[in-house]
């Protein structure tokens, strides 16, 4: 029996560590860094969502991070740098950060991007000294069919999320749980 909770407990150390080195690949990136990053996902945003474009013009700010790396074994983390941005301008840079315990083995990196509707919602997440989504506020994932433009689409939430792989648009996401601070880089 001390043996077998001596494995347990070296394979969950273990899962820290891995998920802890992946993540921190997404650590060292700067502001001029993540701009760049943020200018290629929204790009690949209004590539990949039919009016998007559009969209986005409708929107209060848009809060891009275009490299979010979820790692894990047992245990698992998500780490991402991103831009809040408002008229093409970065306002402020944030993080985005998750842990989560169970049946769970790799690695993937994708891009999310939350679109802010109203202002109320946009203020709420300024004033926040750390937002939490599904907590500090509500965020509807989009999940259309392809091809469908987005702005056919009635969302009730103030908060849009959409994440995105190197495939396109990923669906079945969540972002609830996800942390997200303010940060200096």
């Amino acid at each position: 029996m001390r043996h077998t909770l001596g494995t347990a407990f070296s394979v969950i150390l273990f899962s820290l560590f891995s998920t802890a080195a992946l993540v921190n690949t997404a650590v060292a990136d700067g502001a001029a860094e993540i701009d760049i990053k943020v200018d290629g996902t929204l790009q690949l945003f209004k590539k990949e969502v039919t009016g998007g474009a559009e969209f986005l013009n409708k929107a209060r700010a848009v809060l891009v991070f275009p490299d979010v790396v979820k790692a894990g074994l047992i245990v698992g983390g998500e780490y991402g740098k991103g831009a809040l941005r408002k008229d093409g301008k970065s306002l402020a840079y944030y993080n985005i950060a998750s842990a989560s315990f169970g049946l769970q083995v790799g690695a993937q990196s994708y891009a999310i991007v939350m679109v802010f509707m109203n202002d109320e919602a946009l203020a709420k997440f300024r004033d926040s000294k750390g937002w939490e989504a599904g907590v500090d506020g509500s965020v509807a994932v989009a999940d259309w069919g392809t091809g469908k433009d987005i702005n056919t689409q009635n969302y009730a939430d103030p908060i849009v999320g959409f994440v995105l792989d190197n495939k396109g648009l990923m669906a079945g996401v969540s972002l609830e749980g996800s942390k997200i601070t303010k940060i200096d880089p």
